[in-house]
């Protein structure tokens, strides 16, 4: 039942926020009665609403259950004063981000005026390797998950989106020597993104944050130093130990 109850949740999304019964069984393959009841009880518990029109939605009583959990809302409360802090003085978008399996996860997202526009929202998954706060993440993560992820194919977003896996290792390499990632037209031809690891008490990497801003407007390399000091601040906040070298280029050892 717990496995039929999952499946009826995850088939709603950004492009489907609202679905009818009928919809539900279609997306889950399961038969309307057993649709209905799950749907019932799901509703009854607080897990969907019910709209006046018959259809139904993700109800707020997960976002309750979600909040609790420690990589989401509450790493977002401790990074929200410096993600904010960089906005204002970027006045670009601001990103948060975490590694779930071979996905990133976007735990937080500030958009300043003007700022162009991204493929993003909180809560939604994207890939790794085009991206400067999956980059981050994927040269942080074990050796297996970044092979695993190199050996799948590769989504081209655009013209500059790279997908060599060889050059991808050698980049990855990069990014854990300089302690910063900046990826130019990988995701859309406009932008330029920037990140840099946000660490945990242990010295971990487990966050990394990012400024997503107007390529022909914004030179990446002026981001670097603001984007490194937002994610020190939150390491610090974090609890995280000061880093082995005094200098602003490379990262923990």
């Amino acid at each position: 039942m717990t496995s039929r109850a999952l499946r009826v949740l995850e088939v709603f999304s950004p492009t489907a926020p609202v679905l009818k019964l009928t919809d539900i069984s279609r997306h889950t393959g399961l038969p309307l009665t057993t649709a209905h009841r799950l749907v019932s009880e799901l509703t009854a518990w607080g897990a969907l609403e019910r709209e006046a029109d018959g259809g139904y939605r993700i109800g707020l009583r997960l976002w309750e259950i979600a909040a609790l959990a420690p990589r989401g809302l509450g790493l977002r409360e401790s990074a929200l004063p410096n993600l904010s802090d960089l906005a204002r003085v970027t006045g670009e978008n601001v990103q948060l981000a975490v590694r779930e399996d071979v996905s990133v996860v976007y735990v937080e997202r500030l958009a300043g005026r003007g700022s162009v526009p991204v493929l993003t929202r909180v809560g939604g998954r994207f890939a790794l390797t085009p991206t400067g706060v999956g980059r981050v993440l994927l040269a942080h993560a074990p050796p297996d998950v970044q092979e695993y992820v190199l050996s799948q194919p590769l989504i081209r977003y655009t013209e500059r989106t790279q997908c060599d896996p060889s050059r991808l290792r050698q980049i990855l390499a990069e990014v854990r020597h300089t302690g910063v990632a900046v990826c130019e037209r990988q995701v859309t031809m406009d932008s330029v993104s920037v990140a840099a690891p946000v660490y945990g008490p242990g010295g971990e990497v487990v966050a990394a944050v990012s400024v997503v801003a107007h390529v022909d407007t914004v030179q990446g390399h002026t981001l670097v130093p603001l984007v490194q000091v937002a994610a020190s601040g939150i390491s610090r906040t974090l609890g995280a130990p000061p880093p082995a070298s005094p200098s602003g280029a490379g990262g923990r050892r």
